[in-house]
């Protein structure tokens, strides 16, 4: 018994260690070749935006906008995709879902 409490405290500090390192890794998201490039934490937290000026135009701003729905959800992806690294082979200890988003 005394075994299997220290395996569920090993796990759960590795579990801890990967959300800090979650919360603090960041990916980038681009579209349009990188005009529209979106920052965020592998946690899903966005952290910035970069826009070229060239994609700046007054009279399409459905073009910009669309970019940045790309850019988004690339990051989002490498985000899920991180997560999945760090985190999957925690969660399958653990038996499964562990309510992030792109594992269970």
């Amino acid at each position: 018994m005394q075994m299997i409490l220290q395996q569920a405290q090993k796990m759960q500090e590795q579990l801890m260690a990967a959300q800090a390192e979650l919360a603090s890794a960041e990916v980038v998201g681009q579209a349009g070749n990188g005009l529209v490039q979106v920052t965020m934490t592998a946690a899903q937290e966005v952290r910035a935006v970069r826009i070229d000026p060239k994609v700046v135009d007054p009279d399409d701003i459905e073009t910009l906008q669309d970019l940045l729905v790309g850019a988004l959800q690339d990051a989002s992806r490498a985000a899920a995709e991180m997560q999945a690294e760090k985190m999957g082979p925690l969660a399958g200890g653990l038996g499964g879902d562990l309510g992030l988003p792109g594992l269970g």
